[in-house]
């Protein structure tokens, strides 16, 4: 029997220049280009989360979609939540039902504590439980010169989707997840190598990491596990929505892999963080960053 040939992994993405383009907020994933790789060809699933229920936040596209697409892939059924970004989220949807799986969504800005109540009321109302959560939505502004242009109402909001929702998310699911269940979420290379530019953002990242680690050891009292994942340079639209074209032309160039990361390529971390394969993995941060280093 032939080895499967391999590639050198610098090459299985495309790399800058990429065409310059700008995006207002929120950004959508019709206008990238290159449009992504969500592996919606290249994903196989092999059953391991078979019949499980996810909630993503962020699920529309980037990280989010290539995450739905793979926990359908594997299995179970998927609520959808995003903010306003209804073409995206439907695409997402159409990719959880073609794999055969249920799919819902679930629009609105989870700033506020009664925002995300009503996002875990709906989606327990959908699919009657909660096995897996996936608290990925962020918010990122336009990259700043100076620090004094982080004002109030943007530091604000960025903590309030990025990491309160966190709190207020978990605190509401946690009534509809029995032992067994898994929470990821979705932290960042910026908690660790943070850029003055959208340093707002990369101290909610920090945050993330920190409120992880103490959930998990709360948490896994009731048989719950928690776990992070901390991507680098990925090719979404909070590149675009966050970054002047000149610079999202060259985004991911400085990476040791020479390229951003595709979000397809994200997928198997939560995959293995969600599925049998993890159990005796808990409290962690497992970095997806092209050889950036985490510390």
């Amino acid at each position: 029997m032939t080895q499967a040939a391999k590639k050198d992994p610098r090459d299985l993405g495309q790399k800058p220049p990429f065409p310059q383009q700008e995006q207002e907020h929120p950004g959508v994933e019709s206008s990238m280009q290159p449009r992504a790789d969500h592996g919606e060809t290249s994903y196989r699933g092999l059953g391991r989360l078979k019949d499980h229920v996810a909630l993503i936040t962020g699920a529309d596209s980037g990280i989010g979609r290539a995450v739905a697409i793979a926990y359908a892939r594997e299995g179970a059924d998927v609520g959808i939540a995003y903010l306003s970004e209804h073409e995206d989220a439907k695409e997402t949807k159409r990719l959880v039902e073609e794999a055969g799986r249920k799919a819902a969504l679930f629009p609105g800005d989870l700033s506020s504590d009664a925002a995300c109540k009503k996002l875990v009321d709906d989606a327990v109302k959908a699919f009657g439980r909660i096995d897996i959560l996936v608290n990925n939505a962020a918010e990122q502004g336009k990259a700043v010169e100076k620090f004094e242009e982080l004002d109030a109402k943007r530091v604000e909001r960025t903590f309030q989707v990025n990491i309160l929702a966190m709190f207020h998310v978990v605190r509401h699911a946690l009534p509809h997840m029995k032992p067994g269940s898994v929470i990821i979420n979705t932290a960042s290379i910026q908690a660790y190598q943070p850029s003055p530019e959208i340093l707002d953002y990369a101290a909610t990242k920090g945050a993330i990491v920190t409120f992880s680690k103490g959930l998990a050891q709360a948490l896994i009292k009731r048989g719950i596990r928690v776990n992070t994942v901390a991507p680098g340079p990925v090719w979404t639209p909070l590149v675009a929505q966050s970054f002047p074209a000149n610079k999202n032309a060259r985004f991911g160039e400085n990476s040791p892999m020479e390229r951003p990361a595709q979000p397809a390529e994200l997928a198997p971390a939560f995959v293995f963080l969600a599925s049998n394969e993890s159990t005796y993995v808990n409290g962690e941060v497992l970095g997806v960053t092209g050889g950036k280093p985490l510390g």
